[in-house]
């Protein structure tokens, strides 16, 4: 069923199909899940990155699975050297290049036109402008969007389907790692020595932008390093 095009207003049959399709993978190991997207959405499936460990286990498996797969990564000017070398060092693993998709400015015209940091004062709109604004203009070209999101990572995300209707940005979202966990995740990467960001030897456990993450102590919520000292924990792609 490849190529095949989601309907622009889900029915309640399509609707219906992406349920099932999540129950009949709930079981599924995520190279067969990931075969599923392939299959079903051909072309119009994509993958978004941040190059966490999770995006690092699902390229691997997508260099044997579907390596035609577009994936990109939300480069909003303030990622770390680290994460960006990481995509270099993915590349030449598997051969596989991740697209940089930036945002309109850049950091010095955005901080210009803000009169300074935005993240510093409305972490939110920064957020929006920088990674929800970008991720809606490239999820308008494709019908399913991939991400390595895992229902044990934080309250927003324990009820994630492994296939469902993303009403935000009118996509099909599919997580082939729902159901593992961060333990059976750095077993792979481990065993199968898939390039991973050198942070997280040094306590970052969720990496994004460098101005907004923190190394985290023992003890703390793996996401306790993002937006340290607010009550924010995602950045809005995955929350409702």
């Amino acid at each position: 069923m490849a190529d095949v095009e989601r309907p622009r207003d889900p029915t309640p049959e399509f609707l219906a199909e992406l349920a099932a399709a999540s129950a009949s993978l709930e079981q599924s190991e995520p190279p067969d899940i990931i075969r599923w997207a392939a299959e079903r959405f051909g072309s119009r499936l994509t993958m978004a990155t941040a190059f966490g460990p999770e995006g690092c286990v699902i390229i691997h498996w997508l260099a044997t699975v579907a390596p035609r797969t577009h994936v990109f990564n939300l480069e909003t000017g303030y990622q770390f050297t680290e994460t960006l070398e990481l995509r270099d060092r993915l590349m030449q693993r598997y051969g596989i290049e991740v697209a940089l998709e930036r945002p309109a400015t850049s950091v010095e015209e955005y901080e210009q036109l803000h009169g300074g940091p935005l993240y510093r004062t409305d972490s939110n709109r920064c957020c929006h402008d920088r990674k929800i604004a970008v991720i809606e203009r490239v999820l308008a070209g494709f019908d399913a969007w991939m991400s390595g999101i895992r229902r044990d990572q934080s309250p927003d995300r324990a009820t994630s389907p492994i296939v469902g209707w993303d009403a935000k940005f009118g996509v099909v979202k599919i997580s082939p790692l729902a159901n593992w966990t961060k333990a059976r995740v750095w077993d792979l990467i481990v065993r199968e020595n898939i390039p991973y960001n050198p942070l997280h030897d040094q306590g970052y456990v969720s990496i994004g932008c460098w101005p907004c993450t923190r190394a985290i102590t023992v003890g703390e919520d793996e996401r306790a390093g993002r937006w340290s000292g607010t009550a924010k924990t995602e950045c809005g792609l995955h929350s409702k």
